[in-house]
């Protein structure tokens, strides 16, 4: 494992898997900072995108209790924040079901987070894209139900529906409804973390290895993005989802709404959680990025499953072999490797898609030739060199990662799932940019 981390700049990794619906092991590797703090398994990492699953249970938590709907258009529940958008109409009403399945058309795909030192916005200023915040307002651009498009903005106006029907700071309202019932008590949704914790943390990297400047970023936009946990934590929360499921503990939902939780809407994506899997096989599972963190789970409806959480923008590559590694050890049916047939183009024909480009509301990236080699750069964070499958398709060598381009200057990003799936819907447009935009 270690030397594995170190060909891939990851610092730290921790790890918990689950068998027969216990965790059956869970261990730390690496170094949590610069002077060289052992990674155990109480060391925290920022969840990232896996805040979202934790987020949705909260707010089916309060549908429940009666305190919100889920097939209720939000506006009306809305009152100390309007929701707008070209696409917002009576006849397509957005929902907290359609928010919570990325499919009400909101935008904003993700967030940067907040520097050490800068200043941090507060949840309206992120829903309005002012001043402080560094994204742009969150607005419903498509018809709401009609199609799959991931939306960090969409859970951050789900984090101002929580606020609302429950008036109370999230990471309290998080904190009472579900890590507490979980048993998750390492974790946490305060942002900044409160000092007491920060010496437990492991301190984030980007893809070179290299920590970045002040330490973790702030995410005021807590339900996409802002918790922090143990890979330990995580997991008491996949077997909380699983007993859940079964009827053997419903500390947070009951069986059915577990199972609504757990259907997929569009794209294979339920409530806060991905979806997958065969009949006997059923899985939920979410992937994280945040700077200077990378992070997956998976639960097996049936009892099995892990967590791996890393330090480094890099961390996929290591996610990626360590879960195909548990699967063969467990004999679980997916993270199959995957044959990939390496095309003969020439490279003049490749050369043509060297420049700047930008992956909508995700990254600037530079594709750049490298000897024999394009190579994609996300500048100061990470780089994957690119290896030709057709004259237009190039895959990662060393990730899931696939780019599309579908001309010279427009392509897809695709972001092949661990497991071994790949959707369309995962898929993140990029065009090139123009000498006035870098």
């Amino acid at each position: 494992m270690l030397p594995e981390m170190r060909a891939q700049h990851v610092p730290a990794l921790s790890v918990a898997v689950i068998h027969r619906g216990k965790i059956d092991w869970a261990k730390g590797y690496g170094v949590a900072n610069a002077a060289g703090t052992p990674v155990t398994p109480h060391t925290l990492f920022q969840a990232a995108s896996i805040s979202k699953s934790v987020a949705a249970m909260a707010a089916l938590h309060l549908v429940e209790q009666g305190k919100l709907a889920l097939d209720a258009p939000v506006p009306t529940a809305l009152h100390q924040w309007h929701l707008t958008g070209p696409a917002l109409t009576p006849q397509h009403p957005v929902t907290l079901r359609a928010l919570l399945s990325h499919t009400a058309g909101t935008s904003v795909p993700g967030y940067d987070g907040y520097a050490a030192g800068a200043a941090v916005p507060t949840l309206p200023q992120v829903l309005d894209g002012q001043s402080p915040a560094n994204s742009a307002p969150v607005v419903v651009r498509t018809a709401p139900g009609t199609a799959y498009a991931y939306s960090g903005g969409g859970y951050s106006v789900v984090q101002q529906l929580l606020g609302e029907a429950q008036p109370q700071a999230f990471a309290d309202l998080l904190r009472t409804t579900v890590l507490g019932p979980c048993g998750m008590t390492a974790s946490t949704f305060a942002q900044p973390l409160p000092a007491a914790q920060r010496p437990a943390v492991a301190q984030p990297t980007n893809g070179f290895g290299q920590y970045l400047p002040g330490g973790p970023h702030t995410y005021p936009e807590q339900a996409a993005a802002g918790l922090w946990t143990t890979a330990s934590d995580l997991a008491r929360w996949i077997i909380e989802v699983q007993g859940s499921l079964a009827g053997r503990a419903n500390h947070v939902l009951s069986a059915p709404m577990t199972r609504t939780m757990l259907t997929p809407v569009q794209a294979q994506y339920g409530l806060g959680v991905e979806t997958g899997g065969g009949p006997a096989a059923r899985y939920f599972a979410h992937s994280g990025a945040n700077a200077g963190y990378n992070t997956y789970y998976i639960g097996y409806e049936r009892g099995e499953g892990a967590v791996v959480l890393t330090n480094s923008n890099s961390g996929d590559v290591v996610i990626q072999e360590l879960l195909r590694s548990i699967a063969r050890a467990y004999g679980w049916p997916d993270f199959k490797p995957v044959p990939r047939v390496l095309a003969d183009v020439p490279l003049p024909v490749q050369a043509r898609y060297r420049g700047h480009y930008r992956a909508e509301g995700l990254v600037d990236f530079n594709v750049q030739l490298v000897g024999q080699q394009l190579q994609l750069v996300v500048p100061d964070q990470l780089a994957y060199t690119l290896l030709p499958a057709a004259p237009s398709l190039f895959f990662a060598r060393d990730s899931e990662l696939q780019v599309r381009f579908d001309s010279r200057d427009r392509g897809v990003i695709l972001f092949k799932q661990p497991t071994g799936s790949l959707q369309a819907a995962t898929g993140v447009p990029f065009h090139r940019l123009t000498p006035h935009q870098r």
